[in-house]
Parts: structure tokens; C-alpha cells; sequence
């Protein structure tokens, strides 16, 4: 282990935009003191941010479920049905889609994420169908959607390279890809918890193939499965390196696990101090990932609030829907209003922003902070029954 003088040295270095190794970052992660942490953290998102360093952004946006039906089985989802469970699966029309981007639209969100299960049926052509019915109903709409796994599972129906996959897919109006299926790309927490998903090496390979074929996308960390410090920070690594040569991450996003109604309970979930401390880790040593979004669903709005001061420059979305995180526990909601304070409170001038972090408004002026909560925090996942919207957002978008 590094000496405490050492360890000073490595995060000023860190602090001065200096590159820091695997060994030093798990050095870092498991030693260092955690406000010391922030503070070298902090002093590179100030640097990296030069001029609008005061600004912490959120974006408005939609999380689309268009099924629930997976082959892919993963002990941590509370959201999949299997195929053969007729009850529980469900599966929602284009219409029903189309109609969920319309409310997204009226309500001011910018993008959607349009996720679900890796349906026994659905090839490229049924994403090629959805999103050109959406990019041509809502051009306005960004399509911030699916992952490498979906790539690889639609690419495996349809019989074609997921080279195609993702030149047809964007084609059709697919803007950039989610993080969606990293979860731990190292190969022990990997195996424990997706045993039928693509390994985290090819994972990485899908994601490099559509950043040389101009789709973006952001990267995401799962954490507190029973992953061990060391693969943590190898997680960070592997993304470091593909970034190296791509320079498609736009953002790095660790959330924590949810441990309720699925097959990992009993799990020891990250603490919040773990969550902050990979925060300011991130900061510190994927210095080629722009961007580092802070979590408040799965961790709290006080603790997104703390990412703020730990290199995050960003709080994510007021999510107008959102349903396979929540179904596994997550019970943090918020809206417009509180972000925005959230934000302000922590010292910075919030800004909504777009999917590539342009800034739409800012809010400079606390006195013209919007006065009421048309963008609603959450949809009940109870309205995937139905198919209609909570009636809370019937209200926000009535006012």
C-alpha cells in the first residue's frame, strides 16, 4: 500500500491533470482520506470546466419500457419476465410508445431512453421500425437508448454483424447509445450476476465498434453486488482504455445497487461513502471521460447533491418514467423544482441541458426559477398496466 505522504503526492498530481495508474486509483479508493478525495476531484472538474465551473446540469428526459420480456435472466433485475410467464410479461403497441414521447414533448424533456427486455423476437428490425416512427412523429426528440447487449442480442436475431445492427439502427434515428449492460465489466463480478450477458470484454468491443461508426454513448458502473475494490476500479480501466482509443464515452455513470424482489438478496450494498468515494476516483482517473454524473435515484437527493462536491458535474435526469430501477427498490423521486434547488444549494447555477451537454437554460436568476412543476418526477410503474399515464402527470401537464 502506498504511504500517506505518497498518497498526497498521487492525488496532487491527480489534481493537476497528471494521469494516475490502476495501482495508484485502488490506492487512492481503499486510503486516502475521503475529503481530501473530493478536494483533488473537485480541482479538476474546476479545471476541466474552466468558466462554467459554477454550472451543474440536468436534463429532462423519459425512460420508455417497451417490454419486460428478457432471455437474459440477470439476478439482479426485479423488472424481466421470462418469456414463457405470460402473466407477468408485457409487451406496449407503438402507439402507446408514440403516445408517452408526445407527453415527454408537451412537458419540456429533450430525450428519451428507450429500454426494455432482450425480447426471444425482436431483431433489428423491430428497433428500426420504433425509431423511425418516433424520429418522424418527434424530431425533436433524442433517442439516448439500449446498450451493447441489445446490440448483440438483435444482431443474433436478425442474423447479421452488430456492425449492421448499429448502422441500421442509427439510421433509422438512434442518436447515441445508453450505458446500458456494462453493470461490472471484469469477469468474476460479471459472471456472478449476468451469467447468460456477453462478457465485459465484448461489451467494450460493441461499444468501440459504434463509436468508429459515429454513435456516442455514455458509460455506467453498477455497484455493490459483491464486487471487490480491485474490480471497481478495473471496471474503470477497461473503460479508460477503450476511451484511449475512441473517445466516444461522453459521461461515466456509477449507480448502486437495489436489492429488493430479485436474486441477490442478501447482498451487502455499496455505502454511500463508497458511492462518493468512486465519484471523486472517477474524476480523478478517467481523465478522458468528460463528464461524471452524480446518482441521486438509487443513493438520494442528498447524496446526489454531495456528488457535486466530489467531481460530478452533473445530477442526470427528472426521469417523466422510470421502472426497472425502481422495481428493484429505488423510492427516490424528484422533480423540476427541487433539482434546481438541489443544485443551488450545493453552491452551483443549475442548467438543464441537452443529451450532449449543451446548455438549454440557465438558471442565473433564482427570482425566474419556474414557479410551478409541470415536469413531473416519476410515473407510477402501476401505469404499465393500464397503459396510461399517473394521474399526477395528467395534472402537471394540465397546469
Amino acid at each position: 500500500m502506498t504511504e500517506k505522504a505518497d498518497l498526497q503526492s498521487v492525488l496532487d498530481r491527480a489534481a493537476e491533470g497528471g494521469r494516475i495508474s490502476p495501482e495508484e486509483a485502488l490506492d487512492l479508493y481503499r486510503s486516502a482520506p475521503l475529503h481530501a478525495l473530493g478536494v483533488a476531484a473537485d480541482a479538476v472538474r474546476k479545471r476541466r470546466y474552466a468558466g462554467t465551473e459554477h454550472i451543474a446540469t440536468y436534463i429532462i428526459e423519459r425512460n420508455i419500457n417497451y417490454t419486460n420480456v428478457c432471455v437474459t435472466a440477470c439476478k439482479f433485475c426485479a423488472f424481466y419476465a421470462p418469456p414463457k410467464d405470460t402473466a407477468k410479461g408485457w409487451t406496449r403497441d407503438l402507439d402507446d410508445i408514440l403516445r408517452r414521447c408526445a407527453e415527454t414533448v408537451e412537458l419540456g424533456g429533450t430525450q428519451i431512453m428507450f429500454q426494455g427486455g432482450h425480447h426471444p423476437d425482436y431483431g433489428v428490425e423491430y428497433y428500426e421500425e420504433h425509431f423511425s416512427a418516433i424520429k418522424t412523429a418527434y424530431p425533436e426528440l433524442v433517442i439516448h437508448s439500449l446498450g451493447a447487449s441489445e446490440v448483440e442480442h438483435m444482431a443474433r436475431i436478425s442474423k447479421v454483424s452488430v456492425e449492421e445492427a448499429i448502422s441500421r439502427i442509427h439510421a433509422a434515428g438512434l442518436d447515441s447509445f445508453a450505458g446500458a449492460g456494462a453493470e461490472l465489466l471484469p469477469e468474476r463480478p460479471r459472471k456472478a450476476i449476468a451469467p447468460l450477458k456477453e462478457s465485459g470484454e465484448r461489451w467494450l468491443e460493441i461499444m468501440e465498434a459504434a463509436h468508429r461508426l459515429g454513435v456516442e454513448s455514455t458509460s455506467t458502473m453498477l455497484m455493490g453486488t459483491g464486487e471487490t475494490n480491485a474490480e471497481r476500479i478495473e471496471h474503470l480501466r477497461m473503460i479508460r482504455d477503450v476511451q484511449d482509443r475512441t473517445g466516444g464515452f461522453r459521461a461515466f455513470i456509477p449507480y448502486t445497487y437495489q436489492p429488493e424482489n430479485n436474486h441477490l438478496k442478501g447482498r451487502t450494498q455499496a455505502t454511500l461513502f463508497e458511492y462518493l468515494r468512486i465519484i471523486a476516483i472517477a474524476r480523478l482517473f478517467l481523465d478522458n471521460v468528460a463528464h461524471i454524473q452524480g446518482s441521486w435515484l438509487t443513493t438520494g437527493k442528498e447524496v446526489g447533491q454531495l456528488s457535486l462536491h466530489y467531481g460530478a458535474d452533473d445530477l442526470g435526469s427528472i426521469m417523466l418514467e422510470e421502472n426497472v430501477v425502481s422495481s428493484a427498490g429505488a423510492k427516490h423521486r424528484s422533480n423540476r423544482l427541487e433539482i434546481i434547488d438541489l443544485i443551488r444549494k450545493s453552491g452551483r447555477v443549475p442548467a438543464q441541458r441537452t443529451t450532449t451537454y449543451e446548455h438549454i437554460v440557465v438558471h442565473d436568476d433564482p427570482a425566474a426559477d419556474p414557479v410551478d412543476e409541470r415536469v413531473a418526477s416519476h410515473i407510477s410503474s402501476t401505469a404499465i398496466e393500464g397503459g396510461t399515464a399517473h394521474p399526477e402527470l395528467k395534472l402537471l401537464a394540465s397546469n
